[in-house]
């Protein structure tokens, strides 16, 4: 599929403005490279990963506002991943812990989405959260 015909199919890339750099990069660097994603710029002021031809940023730019993300505010809610299947959603929960998430919706987890959708719903320490999904859309 040539340049033209890619337009708009997919997203180029994804940036995070993050609090604290250091604090970040632990539980991101590891979902990230337990999904596949390799790394791809490093600056003193972030990161960046990379999959395919998408890639993604975590920048702790000065001329942030706040400390913490509000996912319930306007903007960004969350951030999903096709995980793979079943079995790679439930181990990328069972280890998230030790890497500073938090299972959100524990008491319907995985079917949190919905009785068709089997995915984990992951929040780090300054609100951001991740949706690992097993399966590509419906």
């Amino acid at each position: 599929m040539g340049p033209r015909r890619r337009r708009g199919l997919m997203l180029h890339h994804v940036e995070l403005w993050v609090p604290d750099l250091p604090g970040a990069l632990g539980p991101w660097g590891w979902l990230l490279d337990a999904l596949g994603w390799t790394q791809y710029q490093d600056w003193p002021g972030g990161r960046s990963w990379r999959h395919g031809d998408v890639y993604l940023v975590l920048e702790q730019s000065p001329a942030r506002s706040g400390d913490v993300h509000d996912r319930l505010a306007p903007g960004l809610n969350h951030v999903a991943f096709n995980a793979g299947s079943r079995a790679e959603v439930d181990r990328l929960t069972t280890e998230s812990a030790a890497h500073g998430w938090t299972l959100l919706f524990p008491d319907r987890h995985p079917q949190a989405g919905g009785p068709a959708s089997y995915a984990a719903y992951l929040e780090d320490a300054w609100g951001y959260e991740v949706e690992l999904q097993s399966g590509p859309p419906d």
